[in-house]
């Protein structure tokens, strides 16, 4: 199973005075001016029971660059001569709706596209490992140009491979069943009010 998506606008940012780290009695301190360095998309696929991450980047999101990123999973085993591969992604315009999925069907015929729900893209998986990127990686993002972000995700991401486990996801159907009853008597009190 790979839950697989894109994290877009990674910028690089030269602080115009070089950041502090954080000292004993004294936060970090970031300056706030700085020169564009441009951006850059990181696009990734994580297997969520190996805990393995596949990523790369691009200048910009698209199916282009989304079919590579699947091109780079797909061409490697297991994934190649498996009889099922799950692709767990959000609505987002480069994998949305039945010509994705026709796509990945036609281009890897054991690779099944499952999209979460409208508004729900915080249940892939992916989105957990994006939100480690963004605190280990790209904060406080004081990044001298585009290379230095790419090194710095694709060296993180090496040492994450040689050292994750799969996450343990907590978020069973009997939580979603509360929460729902939860919102289902919240909106019955406020039409009664």
């Amino acid at each position: 199973m790979i839950s697989a998506d894109e994290k877009p606008s990674i910028q690089a940012r030269r602080r115009c005075h070089d950041t502090q780290p954080a000292g004993k009695g004294r936060p970090m301190r970031v300056n706030h001016d700085y020169r564009r360095g441009g951006a850059l998309t990181y696009l990734a696929a994580y297997d969520v029971h190996h805990a393995r991450v596949f990523g790369r980047c691009e200048q910009s999101t698209g199916i282009v660059p989304f079919t590579a990123l699947v091109d780079q999973v797909m061409t490697c085993e297991p994934y190649a001569s498996a009889q099922r591969v799950f692709w767990i992604v959000d609505n987002g315009s480069s994998h949305r709706g039945r010509a994705a999925i026709d796509r990945l069907s036609a281009r890897y015929p054991n690779a099944v596209m499952v999209h979460t729900p409208v508004h729900a893209s915080w249940l892939n998986q992916v989105e957990i490992y994006f939100s480690i990127i963004q605190r280990k990686v790209l904060s406080p993002n004081d990044f001298e140009d585009l290379d230095a972000v790419e090194r710095r995700l694709l060296t993180f991401e090496e040492r994450y491979n040689a050292t994750a486990v799969p996450f343990k996801w907590r978020y069973t159907i009997t939580d979603l069943h509360r929460h729902l009853e939860r919102l289902d008597h919240h909106d019955r009190t406020l039409q009664a009010a």
